[in-house]
């Protein structure tokens, strides 16, 4: 008897040794995402997508997209509705202008601050950058992506593309998100960061 509970006691060990996979990705941001993403009590995602998540799909990393920007700041701007989703109206002010070159072309960027975020403690130099892009609708998702930021000390930017992801409406229609503005569109395609997710 006490061999069967040992034997018992050895194939459940095994079984949930198993069902704990490694956190998948190539680099700190890949894993920690998919991190947040397999978490119940974290992740975007509808539960029988989480089920089977085993991790999103992400470009290459590349180092082509990791740009250091001129980061000028726009003083005197109103705060503005962001529409998003659905019919929530998030105030934002446009905090900043990035010029960068990308692949050796030009391009510009407004970034922006949202103004409840910027009262929670640890999100005082908060700042939301949107984008388009023409992978959008193909390879990325279609709504266009976003990357988090700080404000800088200086008057540049590191803009590391590699870290964009979607907003949380392309895993859950339940989620309102911000629509990028059509300003931020990219005449380029920004093969980098989370692809598009295909649902179960």
């Amino acid at each position: 008897m006490k061999q069967i509970i040992i034997l018992l006691l050895f194939i459940s060990a095994l079984s949930c040794g198993q069902s704990k996979q490694p956190i998948l990705g190539e680099t700190e941001f890949q894993r920690e995402i998919n991190s947040e993403y397999k978490d119940a009590s974290k992740s975007p995602l509808k539960e029988k997508d989480r089920e089977k998540f085993k991790g999103l799909d992400f470009f290459k990393f590349d180092s082509v997209y990791v740009v250091t920007a001129k980061f000028v700041r726009t003083v005197d701007e109103q705060p503005f509705k962001m529409k998003t989703t659905t019919d929530r109206l998030p105030e934002y002010v446009k905090y900043g202008e990035l010029i960068f070159d990308l692949k050796g072309k030009p391009f510009k960027l407004n970034i922006y601050q949202n103004q409840d975020l910027i009262k929670k403690e640890g999100f005082e130099d908060y700042l939301f950058l949107p984008f388009l892009d023409n992978t959008n609708g193909e390879e990325s998702y279609g709504g266009g992506r976003y990357i988090d930021m700080r404000i800088p000390d200086g008057d540049t930017i590191i803009v590391d593309f590699n870290s964009a992801y979607n907003p949380y409406c392309a895993y859950n229609e339940k989620y309102s998100c911000p629509i990028v503005p059509r300003e931020n569109y990219l005449d380029t395609e920004v093969r980098a960061g989370v692809k598009a997710f295909k649902k179960h």
